[in-house]
């Protein structure tokens, strides 16, 4: 795919604009916030629409005070020339796309949907992949490398098509599950047809027929006799024809012989050559064994062993190797011999090393024990000492409970009750006390209502009213009722005053009672921890009884521990002597061995030797009967050639003209009788299916019946050929799986060789040595001394370059790999030196120069960085006007061509 040109109109920052691309690289340059990346987007939202625009909406693409926005993009893609135009709308709060339309060589296409569909078909990849593929966005250069391996996975396996395999599985296994439906259909169909068969057969059909079958019978009989004369003068008729045939065949059997004669010619003198090419190789066996037979003699002088001398016949060889197999064997038994020896002594210096380390090691372990049984024995005397004071100073605290004890039960005798009656007494002057309250509260309350009714009763005799009806005071007989209701107050305030000071009195009574109360707790608290204190003087004294009788048993076990070290370490003493006699003996039959060994190697050369003689001879026999053989070959190829030219002479002599003329004769006379015979046959057939329509009712119920039989045997066949169709889509099921796997594991081992070829050819210096990929998509970087590396470890402008040098190997991969050579989109670079420093910068413009070289025809990049600019093949300046804020597009040269221009 090549873009050719993107024109915008109120799109973010633009107003109006149109760029114009060419092959190569196109360098997008201006400052910081100039618009650049929005030409970029424009593309991307061309071919994908909403897709392209992340978390954001369509107005957000419509330039402010805008109502709508036009984007339109010119293409080609294999070859062929697409236009997409765009048009988004701003109604209300919301932004729609009014008009999407692909222009293609086969038709328009409408609708975002399906253009966007279209693209993705076009392209191979939806606006996900183009991200992870082609188009690198600001700020997300690092994307594949901060990826975790499994969503590293799902990107390339999703540019890569492989889950359309699964897509393929899925379709399998419902193809097998409908073929299992139809199948079960059938089998029921083949039951019902069985049903129908012994339905039929029931009916006896045959004996229905007998009668017409008489009258056919007769007409076949006639019909036969005719044919018999018909028979012969056919068979005169192909006799002749035979005669005419055998003729043209005798003349194609010459043909053949001819060349059977002129190919035994040529394998007769091949034959001969591979006759003499044996002889040379007799002569080499021959030349090896002479060889072989030195070297055995020197070996034989320098053993002193006496055999029959090398030449001898058959029995005489026979009987060296049998003279140096027994030297070998009886040498071989005195190896072992000493190979017992050897392991007895090895085994006797094991057992004394074993003994001698076991004492020492238990002399050790004796000694520590020892010296942990004093230590322990000390300790245990320190705490002894730690436990006689606290115990004495435990029985002094208990001392002072029993005092204090003492003193609070004391302080009852004044009281009006006895100890451990205060919980009681508090409880029912705590009842008394809410008594008291609760009438305190309800005569508080009448008092409160008696108030109000006086105050209320006054206000309505000052306007001259009844206080107790309301109606006027010369005709009420209720106005002396506020005096009485001043009595009853009166007498409830008396009420109130009674209850109050009896509340003080139960008050002062209660306090009373909770401090006794509190005193028997304090109390019962003080025994509770006298009676503790006594329980923890009592383990006291066992724990201390129970110390001293383990401090004298660690100094017993000390002393026993300690003597028996000291015996252990001299019977150790005594076995070393027993070691060095033992290591004397495995010396000297070491020394023996070694002697022995060269003598065995020699015996056993001496052997190979004897053999390889026996297998030369055994192989120049073998030549020999070979040169035999082709000999005999030769003579059985002439003999045949002879044979064969007399073949060819007696067939050439075989024909004469007046045979060939007679067989002709006989040919035309029986083809006469056969057009006379015909006419007559064709009659009685005519008669007889005469008769045989008669019987036509009952046939038919014959053929029903074998249509049954047929339909029974089709179906049968049919879910034969369904059962092997369900297993077949059950295969193809795991097939897809396992290829899915296949194809994965061969995408990883090319990507990580581009990946390699792509790094080394931007960054050259000696730092790294090798990009690992692995089976589960994870990146390993390899340093030259072998130290593996994460890509996040390196540096921040070298893992910019990893991971363009990445970006560029899948780019690579997928216009390499997939389906032969794909079409592949432009290669776009947004801001791709924000990681680098200028050192970095000149890696990347090698691989930008690097990825024209390997064929990208289009490459886009956006940057503020003028040393990008010496890369392009075409400069494209951004700059916003600052009054307007709206950008503008201007073309300018690339450094060369601007310096060309100046020569």
């Amino acid at each position: 795919m090549r873009v050719t040109s993107l024109s915008l109109r109120n799109f973010k920052c633009y107003g109006e604009a149109e760029l114009g691309l060419e092959n190569g690289v196109t360098v997008v340059h201006g400052v910081n916030g100039s618009g650049k990346s929005t030409l970029l987007e424009g593309v991307f939202f061309a071919l994908y629409g909403s897709k392209a625009l992340d978390d954001r909406t369509l107005g957000d693409v419509i330039t402010t005070g805008e109502d709508e926005t036009e984007v339109e993009l010119s293409f080609t893609h294999a070859g062929v020339d697409y236009h997409i135009h765009r048009v988004v709308k701003r109604r209300g709060d919301r932004a729609t796309t009014t008009t999407c339309i692909l222009e293609t060589p086969e038709g328009d296409i409408e609708g975002a949907r399906d253009v966007r569909a279209e693209v993705t078909r076009l392209l191979r990849m939806d606006a996900d992949a183009f991200v992870n593929c082609a188009y690198v966005r600001q700020g997300e250069v690092n994307k594949l490398i901060h990826a975790s391996p499994r969503e590293r996975q799902d990107m390339i396996d999703d540019l890569l098509q492989l889950g359309a395999l699964e897509e393929y599985r899925e379709r399998a296994s419902e193809a097998r599950l409908g073929v299992k439906d139809v199948l079960d259909r059938q089998e029921g169909r083949l039951e019902q047809l069985r049903e129908q068969i012994d339905t039929k057969e029931a009916k006896n059909l045959h004996e229905r027929l007998n009668g017409l079958e008489s009258r056919r019978n007769e007409l076949i009989e006639e019909i036969e006799e005719y044919d018999t004369h018909r028979q012969a003068a056919e068979e005169t008729l192909e006799s002749a024809r035979d005669t005419l045939e055998r003729h043209e065949e005798t003349q194609e059997e010459i043909q053949e012989l001819t060349e059977e004669i002129d190919s035994l010619r040529s394998k007769i003198t091949d034959s001969e050559s591979t006759r003499e090419s044996l002889l040379e190789t007799l002569s080499d066996l021959e030349s090896q064994r002479e060889a072989l037979g030195d070297e055995r003699e020197t070996l034989l002088e320098d053993l002193d062993l006496a055999v029959v001398p090398e030449g001898g016949d058959d029995s005489e060889t026979e009987g060296d190797a049998e003279t140096v197999q027994e030297a070998i064997d009886r040498l071989e038994e005195e190896e072992d011999d000493l190979r017992d020896r050897l392991e007895e002594v090895k085994v006797e210096i094991e057992r004394v090393t074993g003994e001698i380390e076991r004492l020492r090691e238990r002399a050790d372990e004796l000694e520590a024990d020892a010296e942990a049984a004093t230590e322990e024995a000390a300790d245990i005397e320190e705490s002894i000492a730690e436990d006689e004071a606290a115990l004495t100073d435990r029985e002094a605290d208990l001392e002072d409970l029993e005092v204090a004890i003492e003193d609070k039960r004391e302080q009852f005798a004044a009281a009006p009750i006895d100890f451990g009656e205060a919980a009681d007494r508090r409880a029912e002057l705590e009842s008394e006390r809410e008594e008291v309250n609760q009438h305190l509260a309800d005569v508080s309350a009448k008092i409160d209502a008696t108030e109000a009714s006086i105050e209320e009763g006054e206000a309505l005799l000052e306007e001259g009213k009844c206080p107790e009806c309301g109606q006027p005071v010369a005709d009420s007989p209720h106005v002396d009722v506020l005096e009485e209701r001043r009595e009853t107050l009166s007498t409830l305030e008396s009420q109130r005053e009674d209850h109050r000071e009896r509340l003080e009195t139960v008050d002062e009574r209660l306090e009373r009672a909770t401090e006794l109360a509190d005193l028997e707790t304090a109390v019962e608290r003080l025994e509770e921890r006298r009676e503790t204190a006594e329980q923890l003087i009592s383990q006291r004294r066992e724990a201390i009884e129970e110390r001293r009788n383990r401090h004298e048993a660690a100094l017993e076990r000390a002393r026993e521990c300690s003597e028996e070290a000291t015996a252990k370490r001299e019977q150790a003493d005594e076995h070393e002597t027993e070691l060095a006699e033992a290591r004397k003996r495995l010396g000297s039959i070491n020394s023996e061995r070694a002697t022995l060994r060269e003598r065995l190697e020699t015996l056993e050369r001496i052997a190979e030797i004897t053999r390889r003689v026996q297998d030369l001879e055994r192989e120049a026999d073998g030549v020999r009967e070979k040169r035999a053989n082709t000999a005999e070959l030769i003579e059985e190829r002439r003999t045949r050639l002879t044979e064969k030219r007399d073949q060819k002479r007696d067939l050439e002599a075989e024909f004469d003209a007046g045979r060939l003329e007679a067989a002709k004769e006989e040919l035309r006379n029986a083809e006469a009788y056969l057009e006379q015979v015909e006419p007559k046959l064709a009659a009685l057939e005519e008669s007889r299916e005469g008769v045989q329509n008669a019987i036509g009712a009952v046939e038919n119920e014959l053929e029903e019946l074998e249509n049954l039989r047929t339909d029974l045997e089709g179906v049968t066949a049919r879910c034969d050929r369904l059962q092997s169709l369900y297993d077949e889509a059950e295969t193809l099921q795991t097939t897809y799986g396992e290829l899915r796997a296949e194809l994965r594991q061969r995408n990883v081992e090319t990507l990580e060789r581009l990946l390699n070829e792509t790094f080394d050819l931007v960054y050259q210096n000696d730092s790294y040595a090798a990009i690992e990929l692995d089976g589960e998509y994870r990146l390993t970087v390899y340093q030259k001394d072998g130290e593996a590396l994460e890509p996040e470890q390196l540096s921040g402008g070298e893992r910019a370059l990893f991971n363009l040098s990445l970006r560029c190997a899948i780019y690579r991969l997928l216009a390499e790999g997939v389906e032969g050579a794909a079409p592949m989109p432009p290669l776009i670079l947004d801001e791709p030196t924000v990681f680098l420093d200028s050192g970095h910068v000149t890696q990347l413009v090698s691989l930008i120069e690097s990825m024209r070289q390997l064929g990208v025809e289009q490459i886009v990049v956006v940057s503020h960085d003028e040393e990008l600019v010496g890369a392009a093949d075409d400069l494209v300046r951004v700059e916003k006007d600052a009054t307007s804020n709206r950008s503008r597009l201007e073309r300018g040269e690339p450094p060369e061509a601007s310096l060309l221009a100046g020569d």
